[in-house]
C-alpha cells in the first residue's frame, strides 16, 4: 500500500488525453480579418459619402445645408445661390447620387454641372470637394464649351503618367495602363449638349463600377484636378470574398444628371 490517489487507468489517461486535444482546438483564436489593402484611388472603396459632406459643411460655413421632406435629398447651397451640391442618400451602385452645379445668378438656367455615381471612391469624391472648398473649380461665368483641345491639356497627368490614348470615332478616350479606368470624351459637343465627357472605372466604359460626367461648360482646372488624383493618387480598398466580387452591372452610356433645382427646399438643418 501507499499513500495518494490510486494510479490512472488506460482508459482515464486516454480520456484525457482526448480532452486536451479538444481543448487546444476550441481555444484556437480566429483568423484576423485581412487588412484594406493600399490602391489607386479609382479602385478604392466608396466609403460614407454622407460623411464627406458633412464634413465639407463643418469647414465651410458659407453654405447652407438643406435636407427635403422626405429626408431622402441634402442640398448643400452657397450664401450667393450660384452654387449648388445635391447628394442623394440610399442609391445604388451605378445611379447618380451626387449632383454639384453652377448658375450665373440665383434664378438663371445652369451653366455646367457635374455629377457621380454611389459607387465613385471616396479619395475621389475627397478630392473634388477639397478642390471646390478652396473657391477653384466654382466658374460661373458662361464661355466656351470645353473642346477636345481644353481636355487633351486637362488630361495632361494622365499622359504623364503613362496613361494610353486612343481615339475611336467620336470618342477621345484616356486609359489606365492595367485598363481598369478611363476617361472618355465625345467630340459631338453640340449633339450632346447636357455632358459631353464621362470618368469611370470598371472592366471596360460600357461595364463601369463607378463614372462620374461633367457638360460641356465644366471648368477645365476642375478636370484638371481630377485628372491629377486618378493619376498619381492612392486610396484603400477591402480585399473581396468569394461572394462579393466586384460588380458589373450593365451600362451603356453615362447616366442623365439631374437638375438642381433653383429654389430653395421645403426644410433646412445646419
Amino acid at each position: 500500500m501507499r499513500p495518494g490517489p490510486a494510479p490512472l487507468t488506460d482508459t482515464e489517461r486516454a480520456a484525457i488525453e482526448a480532452l486536451s486535444v479538444l481543448d487546444v482546438t476550441t481555444a484556437r483564436p480566429e483568423p484576423a480579418p485581412p487588412q484594406p489593402e493600399t490602391v489607386p484611388a479609382y479602385l478604392a472603396d466608396a466609403g460614407d459619402h454622407e460623411a464627406l459632406l458633412d464634413g465639407f459643411l463643418d469647414t465651410h460655413g458659407e453654405f447652407e445645408k438643406w435636407r427635403t421632406w422626405s429626408d431622402e435629398t441634402t442640398h448643400a447651397i452657397h450664401e450667393s445661390q450660384t452654387r449648388r451640391i445635391e447628394l442623394i442618400h440610399e442609391t445604388v451602385a451605378l445611379e447618380t447620387a451626387w449632383t454639384i452645379a453652377a448658375y450665373e445668378t440665383p434664378v438663371s438656367d445652369r451653366i455646367w454641372a457635374l455629377t457621380a455615381t454611389s459607387a465613385t471612391p471616396a479619395p475621389v469624391l475627397q478630392e473634388l470637394l477639397n478642390h471646390l472648398a478652396n473657391g477653384e473649380g466654382w466658374d460661373t461665368a458662361i464661355g466656351s464649351p470645353v473642346d477636345e483641345k481644353k481636355v487633351t491639356a486637362s488630361t495632361q497627368p494622365l499622359s504623364d503618367a503613362g496613361w494610353k490614348h486612343t481615339v475611336d470615332g467620336r470618342w477621345i478616350r484616356w486609359t489606365s495602363p492595367a485598363g481598369f479606368a478611363g476617361v472618355r470624351f465625345d467630340a459631338f459637343t453640340a449633339q450632346h449638349p447636357s455632358q459631353n465627357l464621362a470618368i469611370w472605372a470598371g472592366p471596360d466604359p460600357d461595364r463601369p463600377t463607378w463614372t462620374i460626367t461633367a457638360s460641356p461648360h465644366t471648368p477645365s482646372s476642375l478636370l484638371s484636378d481630377l485628372s491629377e488624383t486618378l493619376a498619381h493618387e492612392t486610396g484603400l480598398r477591402r480585399p473581396q470574398t468569394a461572394d462579393t466580387g466586384p460588380r458589373t452591372s450593365l451600362i451603356t452610356s453615362p447616366p442623365a444628371m439631374p437638375t438642381v433645382a433653383a429654389g430653395h427646399a421645403t426644410s433646412r438643418s445646419r
